[in-house]
């Protein structure tokens, strides 16, 4: 399938748009909220795991915005961009903006999700629901085939 194209700002308000990485492979991860615990530890993993990515673009993609992105960075030292979709449009494009129930409550918000998209701008794999123990690991694995 071919990934949905999108232009979203990331944390210093530039324009990043998917096809400005065709040629490379992406991974791009939906994640709820900047700081959270499995957030932090999450983007931390893609951070640490960058060397074996064989040179593949990480994207984080939250509701957040920038100034929150760039704390967010800054904190923990990411090398990636995270792209602000405060209107969560490109969360829907993708299926991630969906129902959820915490304690009791329901409400809409990012279901934590990662696609690889290869060269051509086909989505690979995707991983929907994520829970972040070994989940940079798996991805590791399929950009390693």
């Amino acid at each position: 399938m071919l990934a949905p194209t999108f232009t979203l700002p990331n944390q210093n308000g530039d324009m990043v748009a998917l096809e400005d990485y065709r040629g490379r492979k992406v991974v791009l991860y939906f994640y709820p909220r900047d700081a959270t615990p499995g957030c932090t530890t999450e983007a931390c993993d893609f951070r640490d795991a960058a060397p074996k990515m064989s040179g593949a673009v990480v994207i984080g993609i939250s509701a957040d915005s920038q100034k929150k992105h760039q704390n967010f960075i800054e904190k923990n030292d990411l090398p990636f961009d995270l792209l602000v979709d405060d209107t969560h449009e490109v969360s829907e494009l993708y299926g991630v903006w969906q129902l959820k129930k915490n304690y009791g409550k329901e409400y809409y918000g990012i279901v934590r999700s990662t696609f690889l998209i290869n060269e051509d701008g086909y989505i690979e794999e995707e991983w929907r629901g994520v829970k972040v123990n070994g989940h940079v690991d798996e991805v590791v694995a399929a950009l390693a085939k």
